[in-house]
């Protein structure tokens, strides 16, 4: 019998959330994903038969619960693990079992947050927790993330499994901070490192230019996370900020890259390819970012995002306020290619030497870096000076390791020679 596209839907749905409740209430992330996975076993067995349950939701917590309590039951005799001892020792399992409201449990509490802050631990390096929240709340199988990076599945699942353990070593990871100032920063930090590793996410998938999900590319699945994270805190100004931003740069997909997969940069790309539902959302999520004011980086680039967006034309851009911004932005968070960029829009306010001028001072910091030689052969194509533009463009290409910059770079300088 073929699987209920309807039901495997809402499976697929409810997942993250049942996974978090489980994780929460047992605080075991192995022992809550196989309990898991013999729930959603059990609903494709039971629900194309009996119907979709009233809530499909509790049904699915109820069992995955019971699930989990025999197999503490069962190990608790030979795992002596005191860290784990509240949690197994099956004369205490009436405080952690699943309680009878769990049956008509309220539709609006959605433990996804939950597995958000556990995946995003700051104990946890950003390639671990990428591979963790794409795994635990993204839903997808260790095959499709390993074929996403270009990684052994082996490696991956290794890479997996030392982040659950290392998660299990701490006390209480699940825990959500709140109440006093101290526990406030900590949530701080860790919503800090959730948006960070949701725009790693994004970025991989949208540079990369690597291999498809069979669910959709590693871009769509951090606008799909993100979205997620939205509803859970829809009045953070930087949870909305992220959104915005993912949404304004997603928009311009399909005028990225040519009918060969070649590069084409914001200026030469085809404006009424970008997908104007995305933006229009975008940008009204980026407004509503900053109405408390500029107060996080990704309000700023959403800002900036946004006001690329409603150029009509590359000569419309707004470039006096995108480096006001930028301004902002490296004053709030300063490195070295958010500087990078002052720099390109330093040069279209103020002409290319002052962006050249900008760009000397991180030769020691993007030392090697392609981005560096990029721009630098930008603006001096912009400043006339061809020899020098081929000279970085051809640097440039020899650093980077996309192929899809690769060959943009080495066409620009070849364009160049030609004239």
């Amino acid at each position: 019998m073929r699987p209920d596209p309807a039901i495997e839907a809402v499976r697929g749905l409810l997942a993250p959330q049942v996974l978090g409740t489980l994780v929460r209430r047992y605080g075991d992330f192995d022992a809550a994903e196989d309990a898991l996975q013999e729930a959603l076993l059990a609903a494709a067995t039971q629900w194309p038969a009996d119907g979709l349950p009233d809530n499909p939701r509790g049904w699915l917590i109820q069992v995955g619960a019971r699930r989990l309590i025999d197999t503490i039951r069962a190990e608790s005799a030979r795992r002596n693990r005191e860290a784990a001892n509240a949690i197994r020792d099956p004369e205490r399992l009436g405080a952690a079992a699943p309680d009878p409201a769990d049956a008509v449990i309220a539709e609006d509490r959605d433990d996804t947050l939950t597995l958000f802050f556990l995946c995003c631990h700051p104990v946890l390096s950003p390639a671990s927790a990428i591979a963790l929240t794409l795994r635990a709340v993204g839903g997808l199988t260790t095959e499709e993330i390993a074929r996403a990076f270009l990684l052994p599945e082996r490696t991956m699942a290794q890479r997996i499994t030392r982040a659950k353990k290392r998660l299990a070593a701490e006390e209480r990871p699940f825990a959500m901070p709140a109440g006093s100032n101290g526990q406030r920063e900590e949530w701080n930090e860790r919503l800090g490192t959730v948006l960070r590793v949701l725009y790693l996410i994004y970025t991989e998938g949208h540079t990369s230019g690597g291999e498809r999900l069979r669910r959709g590319d590693l871009s769509s699945e951090a606008i799909r996370l993100a979205r997620a994270l939205s509803r859970v805190l829809p009045d953070d100004p930087e949870v909305t900020g992220l959104l915005a931003l993912l949404l304004l740069t997603d928009a311009r997909r399909a005028a990225r890259t040519g009918s060969r997969g070649e590069l084409i940069p914001l200026a030469e790309q085809d404006r009424g390819l970008w997908d104007r539902e995305m933006l229009i959302e975008g940008v009204r999520l980026a407004t509503a970012s900053v109405r408390s004011g500029l107060i996080g980086p990704y309000q700023i680039q959403a800002a900036i995002a946004a006001l690329h967006a409603q150029a009509l034309r590359p000569e419309d851009t707004d470039w006096p306020r995108i480096l006001l911004l930028y301004n902002a932005l490296e004053r709030q968070s300063a490195n070295p290619m958010v500087t990078l960029n002052r720099a390109v829009a330093t040069a279209m306010v103020h002409g290319p030497q002052a962006g050249l001028d900008l760009t000397d001072t991180l030769t020691d910091s993007l030392a090697g870096n392609h981005r560096l030689d990029a721009v630098r052969g930008h603006l001096h194509e912009m400043a006339g000076d061809p020899d020098e533009a081929i000279a970085a463009y051809t640097a440039a290409a020899r650093h980077t390791t996309s192929l899809p910059e690769r060959d943009y770079l080495t066409i620009r300088a070849a364009h160049l020679r030609r004239q």
